[in-house]
């Protein structure tokens, strides 16, 4: 008997219901500050791109080179016949940047944690996670057989008595983003690793949004809290704001070691092709060259968190460029985001369940890229649809 599909037009028309069916906006254009989708010219306020090295000369001419010397791909996982001097410069390049002993180079910031947790910790140790981790390092912890505990977000008395439950596992390991991608807050690290420590568990930090934007030269929140040395196990990305593609390891060279013989997204997954390999190397030789793209990403970040708040817009709990605009239904986040659009401005709509039922928003990414003039005329589109919604009832005090 065949099996029909009419249950997946069930669940879409659900989405469709609640206002939150989306389908994809098609790029036509380098991903910049401002970019063709759908045929429209829009200021994008959507991109990961934070420092604009997607479209850096230098990115650029690297990858053409590689390939041209390597080849279009690797033809093989590394440890079979994949393993090119170029990924091995590019994580003996990371560990440097990153002041750890060593780096490891996996497809994705996601294979990252589905492929690190299950070897760190595994039946008789326990994980310990911040309610509102990444959904990549959720399913990490899905794939091990290690007991779990959920702490309130941010909450350093709830971590705590997680870890005093936790004293009879054998291995420990604490979890936390280093800056959250929904709200754009930063973990409390200095206080996360003065409890780990004073416990006897293990520091887990996914640096996915702080690669690149926090730090010295990008360099992330173990560097820009002072922490090296005191978080076992980093995980960053080359994905956004490196302008390429992949998710790396910093840490010591005896997991990496064994993350090569276990890590199952790196056991069987073919290795970077060598363009976005040179491309990553080239990114880190900017972050170090260029530190003035940083300043830039952080001035247009105040300016327009500034500006949004000064409409009235709730902009929750956000210390990163990442800056939601928070209105509750997903349906009105929806209507907002497609309002913007036909305003000139992409920030897309984002509701349950990436984000709890009633938290509905519209996240927004300045870049280093953007002018003022870009954020101005962002800004009166957000104060023009919000007051057409009715989120917005005040005069402007822009």
């Amino acid at each position: 008997m065949t099996m029909n599909m009419e249950w997946a037009d069930t669940e879409l028309n659900g989405l469709r219901e609640k206002g939150i069916f989306r389908t994809l906006r098609d790029l036509q254009t380098p991903q910049e500050a401002r970019a063709v989708f759908d045929g429209r010219e829009v200021i994008n306020l959507s991109s990961n791109n934070y420092l604009g090295l997607t479209t850096h000369p230098e990115l650029i001419q690297a990858a053409v080179d590689a390939t041209e010397k390597y080849g279009a791909g690797s033809g093989s996982v590394r440890t079979i016949a994949g393993t090119m001097d170029l990924h091995e410069q590019l994580e003996r390049k990371l560990a440097d940047f990153k002041h750890t002993e060593a780096a490891l180079v996996f497809q994705s910031g996601f294979t990252c944690n589905s492929g690190i947790i299950p070897v760190v910790v595994e039946e008789g140790d326990v994980i310990l996670s911040d309610e509102l981790n990444h959904a990549s390092i959720i399913d990490g912890i899905r794939l091990t057989k290690a007991a779990r505990k959920i702490w309130k977000h941010a909450d350093m008395d709830s971590l705590e008595s997680a870890l005093k439950e936790s004293q009879g596992f054998r291995r420990r390991l604490v979890v936390s983003d280093g800056v959250f991608s929904m709200d754009g807050d930063v973990a409390r690290l200095p206080d996360i690793v003065d409890l780990a420590e004073r416990y006897g568990a293990m520091v887990y930090v996914d640096d996915a949004h702080a690669s690149g934007v926090f730090g010295e030269n990008g360099r992330g929140t173990v560097d820009h809290f002072g922490l090296h040395g005191r978080v076992q196990i980093q995980v960053g990305t080359l994905s956004k704001a490196l302008g390429s593609l992949g998710g790396y390891y910093a840490g010591p060279q005896n997991l990496k070691d064994l993350l090569i013989h276990r890590a199952r997204p790196f056991l069987f997954s073919t290795s970077h092709p060598p363009s976005v390999t040179a491309a990553c190397m080239a990114a880190i030789d900017v972050l170090l060259q260029e530190p003035e793209r940083i300043q830039r990403l952080w001035d247009n970040t105040g300016y327009f968190k500034t500006g949004l708040k000064n409409l009235g817009l709730n902009t929750g709990v956000s210390e990163s460029p990442i800056t939601p605009v928070i209105v509750g239904e997903g349906r009105k986040a929806m209507d907002l985001s497609d309002g913007l659009f036909a305003a000139g401005v992409f920030a897309q709509g984002i509701g349950y369940p990436t984000v709890a039922e009633g938290k509905a928003r519209v996240r927004t990414i300045v870049t280093s890229e953007h002018t003022r003039a870009d954020l101005d005329e962002a800004l009166r589109a957000f104060e023009q649809v919000s007051k057409s919604l009715g989120i917005l009832s005040q005069p402007a005090t822009v």
